[in-house]
Formats: C-alpha cells, sequence, structure tokens
C-alpha cells in the first residue's frame, strides 16, 4: 500500500486508474455478454423436447433489456452514468477514496458509451455491421487516451516553473505540441493525435510520418506529388486496412459482413 500511496495517491494518478480500470473491465463484460446472445441468436431456437414430460422452457439469463416494449441499448445507461458521476465531481469535489469511487463508474459508463458509438454515429442499430466496427474504433482510442493519462504527470507533458523565461518556454512548447498534434489529426491520424495531445513523443512521430490517402492534409499536399501519393497507398493500403480489421475482429467480435473464420 505504501508503494501505491506514494505512486499513485499522491501523484494525483488514481482517478485516472480507476477510470481506465473501469473502462477496461466494463468493455470486456459486456462484449462478452453481447456476443453470448449474438451466439445463441445464429445458433436458432432450441430443439423441441423428446417423448416423455415436456420439460420446462428455461429463460435465458442474459438477454437484451427492454423498457414498455423498447429496447434500451447499453449506451443510454452509459451516458445517464457519465451525466451523473460529471455533475458530482463537478459539484462536491469529493477526496479519497470517493474520487476513486466515481472514476470506477465513469470509465464503466463510457465504455457502455462507446461500445456503441456506432449508433451516434449512424444513428441505426448497426453493432454487428462492418459500420459497427467504429464502436471498437472509439474503444481503443478511449482505452489508449486513459493510458497516457494515467502514465503522463501533465496533460501537456510539461510544468513551468514559475520564472519568466519559464513560462514562455512553456507556452511555446505548449504551442508547438498542439499544432504536431493537430498535424496528425488532418493527417487523419485521429488516435494519434488525443494520445499525442498527452504523450509528445506520440505527436511528434505521427506528424512526421505519412498522412492516411484520404485525409486532408494528403488531399491537399500531395496532390502535385504523386511520390508522397503513392507511398500513402502503399503505406495504408490493403495489407493496412487488413491488419487493422484483424485487430477489430479481435477485440470485438466479427462483423456480420466479414466472411466467416474457419480453424
Amino acid at each position: 500500500m505504501d508503494w501505491y500511496t506514494e505512486h499513485v495517491v499522491d501523484t494525483g494518478r488514481a482517478p485516472a486508474l480507476f477510470a481506465l480500470a473501469g473502462f477496461v473491465v466494463t468493455f470486456v463484460v459486456v462484449r462478452s455478454i453481447t456476443r453470448r446472445i449474438r451466439a445463441r441468436r445464429e445458433a436458432g431456437p432450441p430443439p423441441p423436447p423428446g417423448p416423455g414430460p415436456a420439460a420446462r422452457p428455461r429463460r435465458a439469463l442474459l438477454g437484451d433489456v427492454s423498457v414498455g416494449g423498447v429496447h434500451v441499448h447499453h449506451q443510454v445507461w452509459g451516458i445517464l452514468l457519465v451525466l451523473l458521476t460529471g455533475m458530482l465531481e463537478f459539484r462536491y469535489s469529493p477526496g479519497h477514496p470517493w474520487s476513486e469511487v466515481l472514476a470506477l463508474l465513469f470509465g464503466a459508463g463510457a465504455a457502455l458509451a462507446l461500445d456503441e458509438f456506432a449508433l451516434w454515429l449512424y444513428v441505426d442499430d448497426v453493432y454487428w455491421s462492418q459500420e459497427g466496427q467504429r464502436s471498437i474504433d472509439a474503444i481503443l482510442v478511449g482505452g489508449a487516451l486513459g493510458g497516457a493519462l494515467l502514465l503522463s504527470a501533465s496533460p501537456i507533458g510539461v510544468t513551468a516553473d514559475g520564472s519568466r523565461g519559464g513560462w514562455l518556454a512553456y507556452t511555446v512548447t505548449v504551442v508547438v505540441h498542439l499544432a504536431l498534434a493537430f498535424v496528425c489529426i488532418l493527417k487523419g491520424k485521429l488516435a494519434t493525435g488525443l494520445v499525442g495531445i498527452v504523450v509528445p513523443v506520440v505527436a511528434f512521430v505521427g506528424a512526421v510520418r505519412l498522412a492516411k490517402p484520404t485525409s486532408p492534409w494528403a488531399r491537399r499536399r500531395y496532390a502535385h506529388r504523386p511520390h508522397r501519393r503513392a507511398r500513402a497507398q502503399a503505406r495504408f493500403g490493403a495489407r493496412y486496412r487488413a491488419r487493422w480489421e484483424r485487430v477489430r475482429t479481435l477485440v470485438g467480435g466479427r462483423a456480420d459482413d466479414d466472411p466467416p473464420q474457419t480453424t
């Protein structure tokens, strides 16, 4: 406990740790439940009972939640949980250990909401479709951002020492840092840009590397540079998309538009 107090509580990282733990655990539990429900639906109804006394049908333990005949998506509970914990934090700003409790609930709510991010984006129930894989992207970005916040003491990586020269150097560093993160976003690397806000080296690496071919940066800067455009298309081509799709499938399950995997 001494190590935890010294390196987590005293450094202000405890809420970030609990938020990340709530986020990861909730996502794993929710995806496990939804995949179980999907497998049961794909298996079809159970076979009729054989001869003899009719067995009483067992009600499935896990299933969709409905209120008044309306299916309530789990993002609803997530949004409500995020709003509730945010209001309690802003109003009361509790100290240890209640700040960790609120952070844990906030992380759980964020996972519930982001697990159906595609529903926000497409305003349609595309959970198991190819478009629904956008939710996995949002989960991965959220998890990476939570991990970066946990590891970094300052959201921008540096702090000022209070002197005039220190504040000037601090301001310049922050402006350059945020500019590099913005370049990452312009290059179509949203996850890199968001994580780069917290970890400067990530923003720098993402800014100096090639842009994605469909990004605003590539459309403007590579229009008259065919060699750059060709390199970007090769870098983010079919092999890159296939690797990323394997990661999505591993984390969130196979999309309906994908061919079934055989072993």
